[in-house]
């Protein structure tokens, strides 16, 4: 079959789901995943032919991504940062706000140079403690979920990337949670997407990340902060720093919460998209 049929037919199945803009970056990263092709093949060799083993991966992805299937989980990786991550059905597709939490966090600590100690609490598929270990060698970081499937997920890229976590199951909803370790820098993306948020979300993020990872209850929505803030104020080193990615809808509770427990310097700051998604505060 051309490539070019193939491009015309996802166009003609995932258009009415998808901008067009996004279905010509899904076969532009199959064609790459797939085939090691580069997205302007098809206008150096019009008439490019695939076998029947070639087209296959592009059928049976095409039929997932009209389930609404995230590309990411359908290749089985995902780009954070500078680095690629596996994923899979155990762990969330790694976000921009993300990113921007890490460069947050970077940017408060391009200055130390001696040795400390980091903690990513849900650390997923380790995207922040990756990042963090690549960018300050010098720091012993540690990881934990209280899923075993996303720790598998994690320890893999961690070695695949070659960086030295000490990755832990643990839960920090339990209040006797402890540590061997104190941190200079304590870092989560906890849950905090409200059921009552769910409407505002496509369907290829509820039907397929996972819940655990991201919803909490419309009762409780920063249930998973004051766990957090509980477990700092006895494992987070003196004037040591708590960064946080939080719900946009709740960010004057968040910060409330941080008065609350007296934390100091409580600082909001926006994303990209002008969003108060993330804070810091230093340690008691």
């Amino acid at each position: 079959m051309l490539l070019k049929e193939i491009k015309t037919l996802f166009h003609k199945e995932l258009d009415d789901i998808y901008p067009k803009t996004e279905v010509d970056s899904f076969f532009s990263l199959f064609l790459e995943h797939y085939l090691k092709l580069e997205r302007f093949i098809l206008a150096l060799q019009p008439e490019y032919v695939l076998s029947k083993s070639e087209e296959q991966p592009f059928f049976e992805g095409l039929a997932r991504l009209k389930l609404e299937e995230p590309v990411q989980y359908i290749l089985g990786k995902a780009y954070f940062r500078d680095i690629e991550l596996r994923v899979n059905k155990h762990v969330l597709i790694p976000r921009p706000e993300t990113e921007e939490l890490v460069e947050w966090v970077i940017g408060e600590l391009k200055t130390q140079n001696s040795e400390f100690n980091i903690l990513d609490i849900g650390t997923g598929s380790g995207c922040i403690a990756i990042s963090l270990s690549k960018a300050f060698p010098n720091a012993q970081v540690f990881a934990m979920d209280i899923s075993k499937g996303a720790l598998e997920v994690a320890r893999q890229n961690a070695r695949t990337n070659q960086v030295d976590i000490h990755f832990m199951e643990a839960d920090i909803l339990n209040p006797e949670l402890t540590l061997d370790h104190k941190f200079e820098i304590i870092v989560s993306n906890p849950p905090y997407v409200r059921e009552l948020e769910k409407v505002e979300m496509r369907d290829n993020v509820t039907k397929y990340e996972p819940h655990r990872a991201l919803f909490v209850s419309d009762k409780d929505p920063l249930l998973f902060y004051r766990a957090i803030v509980q477990f700092a104020k006895k494992q987070l080193k003196p004037r040591g720093g708590l960064f946080l990615e939080i719900n946009q809808y709740l960010s004057s509770e968040s910060k409330k919460l941080m008065l609350e427990n007296d934390f100091g310097q409580v600082e909001l700051r926006k994303d990209i998209f002008g969003n108060f998604r993330m804070l810091k505060v230093v340690g008691p």
